[in-house]
């Protein structure tokens, strides 16, 4: 049986048990996210790879479903451990595999290491926010039990808001696991789908080291496609503004 802590208001604390296993855990997963920064952080940058373009190609030819497989895992682990890297990786999935396959290992692996770091954030830190600032964020969390999805999602169609930013914040909520998945594979598959196509339209490693997405857009698209994002973003939110404000109350409940 575990040990708890009693509160000075005579209410039981955290299972100190529990709490020794989120510590270690975090510490893990620190340790971890250190450690292959640490072993494959130059390797994975495109300034290296870049030395390594007819390696790359003649090891998709001779290994296809492998090398897709070990891409996805390593896409998965970068921003499940909210390494750095993520739009790189993007820009490098679209040269190595092209748009369409390119588009489909982005969106998924990227979800899936979303939902792992929401989930780490869940487990680590939710309960103690929740504890600590539960009267503070009472009204924020009902807000997200209603429409949760709905800000999610403008979020995601928001390039401005650090990807691993979201994962933390949402994971402190009481949004579902389910609703998350769905809502970000949806919510970021246009970004990825502009990032995968920068990618998939440079001829070779070295130019997409050196200019990156500018390789195929100019700094004045590049500007015009930010905007457009935010715009994007923001429509939603200003439909439901405008509704709330001028429309009948009897709509609105309906």
């Amino acid at each position: 049986m575990s040990q708890q802590s009693v509160s000075p208001n005579g209410s039981e604390s955290q299972p100190k048990g529990s709490a020794r296993k989120k510590l270690a855990l975090l510490a893990i997963v620190v340790a971890t996210g250190l450690a292959v920064y640490w072993q494959f952080g130059d390797k994975l940058s495109l300034d290296y790879l870049a030395t390594q373009e007819a390696a790359l190609k003649q090891a998709q030819q001779d290994h296809p479903l492998l090398v897709y497989g070990a891409a996805f895992l390593a896409y998965v682990a970068v921003t499940g451990l909210s390494l750095p890297g993520a739009t790189a990786m993007t820009l490098l999935m679209g040269w190595y595999f092209k748009f369409l396959r390119g588009v489909l290992l982005v969106s998924f692996a990227s979800t899936l290491g979303a939902t792992i770091a929401f989930l780490l954030s869940r487990y680590l830190f939710r309960e103690g926010i929740q504890k600590n600032f539960g009267e503070r964020l009472k009204t924020f969390n009902e807000s997200l039990d209603r429409e949760g999805a709905f800000y999610l999602f403008t979020l995601r169609l928001i390039p401005l808001v650090p990807f691993f930013v979201i994962n933390v914040v949402m994971g402190l909520t009481r949004i579902r696991t389910w609703t998350y998945w769905w809502v970000s594979q949806l919510g970021m598959l246009a970004g990825t789908a502009v990032y995968v196509y920068a990618g998939s339209s440079v001829p070779d490693l070295m130019t997409l080291s050196e200019q990156g997405a500018k390789a195929v857009f100019s700094p004045e698209q590049l500007t015009q496609l930010t905007i457009a994002f935010v715009l994007l973003g923001l429509f939603p939110l200003a439909v439901k503004f405008m509704m709330n404000k001028f429309a009948p109350k009897s709509m609105i409940a309906n």
